[in-house]
């Protein structure tokens, strides 16, 4: 039997999404909680990995046990016990065996965070960033990046891919007040580091340290060493991860906790 899990973390205190052999990981953490529940190991596999320090609003994942067993709130509510509070599970439900939290996905949204205004209670969760920033030229410079697909120059040199193409849906800046910009991205997959590289290079261009025409010869050259430093983790956040109707559907009665 294959389960789906609905999550959502704060990333400051893990080292990424994916266990790793020097530093606490949110998938470490998960399966410690799933194999105490359950009394035996659990593995489970995301919809995708996030860095050290970024954040996720929804996350899904995947795990296999060998006979059902009941999906009653008490069960759900025993895991979060388990879970520090920084990672709660929303929602456990029955998928078949062919669907997987990685390759059945559809697409994923990552939104990154940016205040001019420090914070005592959005510390770790949001980049503070004093220069004011022009939004019209960040969202002329995404104009540009939508009509590409290679986006190699915004991956990591070290990328274990076979390609660096990715459809973008949309990408644009929000501003939600005079000292907060929200960046709002999404696509059928992303290439490790490339929001925040992305957001890191349009910055240059928000402080007019860059040119349109220069952001777009950075993407042509397919060059990491071209594309701007990557932002900061702690203003990212993986917001939704899209599935076809007919997987979600089955979890559309799945037991549900948490915010």
């Amino acid at each position: 039997m294959r389960y789906f899990i609905e999550l959502s973390y704060r990333g400051t205190a893990y080292h990424g999404w994916q266990t790793q052999a020097n530093g606490n990981s949110v998938q470490t953490t998960l399966e410690a909680a799933l194999t105490q529940r359950f009394g035996k190991p659990i593995y489970v596999v995301a919809s995708g990995r996030t860095d050290a320090g970024v954040h996720a609003r929804q996350q899904f994942a995947h795990f296999d046990v060998a006979e059902p067993f009941p999906l009653t709130d008490s069960f759900i509510y025993s895991l979060n016990c388990i879970l520090p509070e920084d990672i709660v599970i929303h929602r456990i439900f029955p998928v078949q065996e062919k669907d997987h939290a990685r390759f059945s996905a559809t697409f994923r949204y990552y939104q990154y965070l940016i205040s001019r205004q420090k914070s005592a209670f959005q510390s770790g969760l949001t980049y503070h960033f004093r220069p004011q920033l022009n939004e019209i030229l960040m969202n002329e410079a995404c104009q540009l990046l939508l009509q590409h697909t290679n986006f190699q120059s915004f991956s990591k040199a070290r990328a274990n891919v076979t390609h660096f193409h990715c459809r973008l849906d949309f990408a644009y800046w929000e501003r939600i007040n005079n000292d907060s910009l929200t960046f709002h991205i999404r696509a059928n997959r992303f290439l490790w580091g490339m929001v925040r590289t992305i957001v890191g290079t349009m910055i240059e261009i928000g402080q007019e340290r860059m040119t349109l025409d220069q952001f777009e010869q950075i993407i042509l050259s397919r060059d990491r060493n071209k594309a701007g430093r990557a932002a900061p983790a702690n203003g990212l956040f993986l917001i939704e991860v899209g599935y076809p109707e007919e997987v979600l559907e089955q979890g559309a009665g799945g037991r549900q906790q948490g915010e």
